[in-house]
């Protein structure tokens, strides 16, 4: 399904949530990722790729992602990081830097709403 570049792009359902796999049990999380059995262009853009194909590859990429066993996994992976290229855990590299930028806004509330606090304790 091709999208208009000013249509939003639905993101990817998440799976049913399970404990993260930890490499020293299960072994690391991505040997269970569906990705690994796809074609890997489908998850990264080739040079000078028009915008429509773009979004038709990306698309079919999250809906990949949206069967994947492991997605939550692979996306903390990308943020953590942070991947600057490619469809990882069902975001792409702009949707990951608008969820890392709203988690550095949200940690900066956070610490001042700590800060608050501490000082109507003092006071």
């Amino acid at each position: 399904m091709l999208q208009l570049p000013h249509q939003p792009l639905p993101v990817a359902a998440v799976p049913p949530q399970r404990a993260p796999a930890r490499e020293d049990e299960d072994g690391p999380w991505h040997a269970e990722a569906v990705c690994r059995r796809d074609e890997a262009g489908l998850f990264f853009a080739p040079s000078k790729e028009p915008t429509a194909a773009r979004l038709a590859r990306e698309e079919a990429a999250k809906r990949v992602c949206g069967r994947c066993p492991v997605m939550v996994e692979c996306r903390e992976h990308a943020l953590i990081q942070p991947e600057p290229y490619g469809v990882w855990g069902g975001l792409t590299a702009a949707e990951r830097r608008v969820v890392l930028a709203r988690r550095r806004r949200r940690e900066v509330e956070l610490r001042k709403a700590a800060g608050a606090e501490r000082i109507a304790q003092a006071g």
